[in-house]
């Protein structure tokens, strides 16, 4: 592969069978494979828990209004601001 490196990191030894099965898996029974698999996948639950934080800032500030605003109302709001 292009542009690769090795790096190293240390698993104990009660996951050693954890490792290979889910390499097994999830890897096709290589580890590479299988840690881009896993960065791929902790990448999606870290967009998630931002979407969640954001939809709670958003339905936080919503609820502080005294009058609700459509989405289309907030947009124009947006863009007469920065005119």
């Amino acid at each position: 592969m292009k542009g690769t490196r090795t790096v190293g990191f240390s698993i104990a030894e009660a996951d050693s069978k954890r490792l290979e099965r889910l390499t097994r898996i999830f890897g096709q029974g290589n580890r590479s494979q299988f840690l881009r698999v896993a960065m791929d996948e902790m990448e999606r639950i870290e967009r998630a828990e931002r979407l969640k934080r954001l939809q709670a800032y958003g339905a936080e500030r919503a609820a502080s209004l005294d009058a609700p605003i459509t989405a289309v109302e907030a947009v124009r709001e947006v863009l007469k601001s920065r005119r």
